[in-house]
């Protein structure tokens, strides 16, 4: 792994504790996981625009299959990867502690950790951190909001079905497509793996997320 990759996930992984325990003093009254949400929406915000600047041809963002990852897409996973090790950490200390959360953690960790080490796919990559989290404000802010004092409110339910709109367009649709580019090309095996983990978790939580809402809507009928 090149030593830059690496001083930048050091460094993300104390921006990030820094930024979660000045929102802890910046919010006393406020629980552990309203801060642990804010510092993930800030993370989900960053890595989003990264995503969109690493870009390199417009016409065609992820044509460059199986390519070298360039200096701007290895910076976006390695920003990334740092996140992803301070929530598993976090959660840990947290009340989020469960078996999924953990599970799609290690593969996530593990899938962008590959891509780092091997130096390939990194246009498909970045592509799958834009999915993974353009998701992720509005997961927040339903969490946010509860806490808040809006919870089983119009706005709250309305929160609930954009993340669920924008989690299906992301998951289920440009995702299957891009796990096919992935499983398709010349990859190490250990990356095809990890793509088709995340998309097999990212299907478990879809369903779980559609019973959710199909729960809420009964209930608001």
């Amino acid at each position: 792994m090149e030593k830059y990759v690496t001083e930048t996930v050091v460094v993300g992984v104390i921006s990030w504790t820094s930024a979660f325990v000045i929102l802890r003093r910046l919010f006393p009254k406020r629980s552990f996981d309203f801060c642990n949400r804010l510092v993930s929406t800030l993370h989900a915000t960053l890595a989003v625009t990264l995503a969109w600047l690493s870009i390199e041809d417009w016409r065609c963002p992820i044509c460059s299959v199986g390519s070298k990852s360039s200096p701007q897409q290895m910076q976006v996973l390695a920003v990334s990867l740092s996140y992803l090790i301070y929530d598993l950490a976090c959660c840990h200390f947290g009340e989020r502690v469960n078996l999924d959360n953990t599970v799609h953690h290690l593969v996530s960790i593990v899938g962008i950790g590959a891509g780092l080490v091997y130096q390939k796919c990194g246009s498909e990559m970045v592509a799958t951190i834009w999915i993974t989290e353009i998701s992720s404000p509005c997961l927040h802010l339903r969490e946010l909001l509860k806490e808040l004092g809006y919870r089983d409110t119009p706005l709250n339910l309305a929160a609930d079905i954009l993340f669920a709109a924008i989690f299906s367009f992301a998951r289920m649709l440009v995702g299957p497509c891009i796990t096919y580019m992935t499983l398709s090309a010349d990859y190490p095996l250990l990356i095809k793996a990890m793509g088709l983990g995340l998309q097999l978790v990212s299907a478990f939580w879809f369903f779980k997320i559609a019973r959710m809402i199909k729960r809420k809507l009964s209930k608001g009928a």
